[in-house]
């Protein structure tokens, strides 16, 4: 069992704090706004995982297998 839980009904801002990585890693599934400045203090304080993939029309799983390779277990 991995010590780095990913709760996807925490707010992204909450996870990002607890995993400081976590940032880069969604940036690079597609989460670009993610590390302009500002982005995460704002929106990311009520937007979730699965609200964001929506959004941005990527696929939820697709997420989770990166952030499965990433050392990572989803939590739902």
């Amino acid at each position: 069992m991995s010590e780095k839980q990913i709760d996807l009904s925490k707010s992204v801002y909450e996870l990002c704090n607890q995993y400081p990585e976590l940032p880069q890693i969604l940036s690079e599934i597609g989460f670009t706004d993610i590390i302009r400045p500002g982005m995460l203090a704002s929106v990311g304080r009520f937007m979730t995982i699965p609200k964001g993939a929506t959004g941005k029309k990527i696929d939820l799983e697709k997420i989770k297998i990166s952030l499965r390779e990433h050392g990572f277990e989803i939590k739902s």
